[in-house]
C-alpha cells in the first residue's frame, strides 16, 4: 500500500471495523435461528457466515429503513431458504421407521446430512438479555422441537420461528418475507397444526431447570453408565424411554430393548467414561469408550431428554471427529 493509499483509507478502516463488530454481535442469535431452520449446527454456522459476509459487503447500501437486526434476519432467511430449496429435510431415526429390538442387526451408516444434529447451547443461545427470552431460546433448540420443524415447508418454518420463537409481529414477518400479513397468519396456523400433530410446540411445557434433584439424577446416570450397571441405569429411565444413535437409522424403546442392546451389540460401551456438556438446552455427555491401545477414545456425543425426574430419551451422535471439537472436548483421554 502506498502512502497516498494509506492516507485515503485512514478514515475508512475504523468504519469497516465498527461495522464488523456490530455484525458479530448478532452471530449467536442468528446461529440459533439458522439452526432451527436447517437442523445442523455446521450448516447453520455456514449460513450465518454467508449472512455476515453479504451484510458486510452491502453495509454502505444499508439505508436504515429497518433495524440492523431485521435486515440481518432477512438476509439469513434468504440464505436458509436457498439452501432448503433443494428439498432436503433432516430427521431423527424415530421419524423414519418403527422401533427396533435389541437383537436387530446393526444397519449400515447413512449420510450425516439425513439427521438433525446437536448444537452447543453457547453457539445458539444468547447469554444475555431478558431471562424469559433466554428460556424460550433454550427450549426451542431442543432436538424434538427442531426435528418437528423439519416437517414444515421452509417458508412455514420461517414464519413459525419468527412469530412463535422470536415474537415478531405478523407485519414484521410479512415485510421480511415479502408477503402479506394474511399469508403470514395462514402459514402460522398451518405450521401450528403440523407441530400439534407431532406433539410438540414452542409453547409446550418447558424442561425443568437444573436443580439439586436433576443434578442427583445425572450423577446417578454417570455412575451407573461408567460402572455399566444396567439395572441401575434402566431404573433411571422412563418405561417408554428411547435410544437412538445417528448415523445409524435405528432406535430402541423401553427398558428391555435398551438393556439388551447395551449387553449385546453395544457391549463395547462397557468401561466408558463420560464428560459433561450442555447441548440443545439439555444435559449431555461426551462418551469415551476404552481404547485397546490404552486410555479412552471419543465414541459418541450424548444428549439426554429428562421429564418428571426420569430420562425419557438418549441420543448418541457418532460424528465425533467434528462434534467433540465443537463442544470443546478432546478426542482422547489418557489412561
Amino acid at each position: 500500500m502506498t502512502a497516498r493509499d494509506s492516507s485515503a483509507s485512514a478514515t475508512a478502516a475504523p468504519a469497516a471495523g465498527e461495522v464488523e463488530h456490530r455484525l458479530e454481535e448478532y452471530r449467536v442469535e442468528l446461529t440459533g435461528y439458522c439452526y432451527r431452520m436447517l437442523g445442523s449446527v455446521f450448516e447453520a454456522e455456514d449460513a450465518v457466515q454467508e449472512t455476515l459476509v453479504r451484510a458486510w459487503r452491502a453495509a454502505d447500501r444499508f439505508e436504515g429503513r429497518s433495524s440492523l437486526r431485521s435486515w440481518l434476519y432477512k438476509i439469513a432467511t434468504n440464505v436458509c431458504l436457498d439452501s432448503l430449496n433443494a428439498g432436503k429435510r433432516r430427521a431423527r431415526p424415530m421419524d423414519l421407521s418403527p422401533a427396533s429390538h435389541a437383537d436387530a442387526v446393526l444397519p449400515d451408516m447413512t449420510p450425516e446430512s439425513m439427521w438433525v444434529g446437536p448444537v452447543p447451547d453457547a453457539r445458539a443461545v444468547p447469554s444475555s438479555g431478558d431471562p424469559a427470552d433466554v428460556v424460550v431460546s433454550r427450549e426451542t433448540i431442543r432436538l424434538a422441537f427442531v426435528a418437528a420443524l423439519q416437517h414444515l415447508p421452509p417458508r412455514q418454518r420461517a414464519v413459525l420461528i419468527l412469530r412463535e420463537v422470536l415474537a415478531w409481529k405478523a407485519s414484521e414477518a410479512a415485510e421480511l418475507l415479502g408477503t402479506s400479513v394474511a399469508s403470514v397468519n395462514s402459514a402460522l396456523q398451518r405450521a401450528r397444526a403440523t407441530l400439534a400433530e407431532a406433539g410438540v410446540g414452542a409453547d409446550s411445557a418447558p424442561a425443568a431447570p437444573m436443580d439439586g434433584e436433576q443434578e442427583k439424577l445425572l450423577a446417578r446416570y454417570v455412575d451407573a453408565f461408567e460402572r455399566y450397571d444396567l439395572d441401575s441405569l434402566t431404573s433411571l429411565l422412563h418405561e417408554d424411554a428411547t435410544m437412538n444413535m445417528p448415523p445409524f437409522p435405528l432406535w430402541l424403546r423401553g427398558h428391555e430393548d435398551i438393556r439388551g442392546w447395551l449387553l449385546g451389540t453395544g457391549i463395547g460401551c462397557k468401561g466408558s467414561r463420560l464428560l459433561p456438556v450442555t447441548a440443545n438446552g439439555a444435559p449431555g455427555f461426551g462418551q469415551y469408550r476404552p481404547d485397546p491401545a490404552g486410555g479412552h477414545r471419543a465414541w459418541a456425543l450424548q444428549v439426554l431428554d429428562i421429564s418428571d425426574g426420569r430420562i425419557t430419551g438418549l441420543s448418541s451422535f457418532l460424528d465425533t471427529g467434528r462434534l467433540f471439537p465443537l463442544f470443546g472436548l478432546p478426542l482422547e483421554l489418557p489412561g
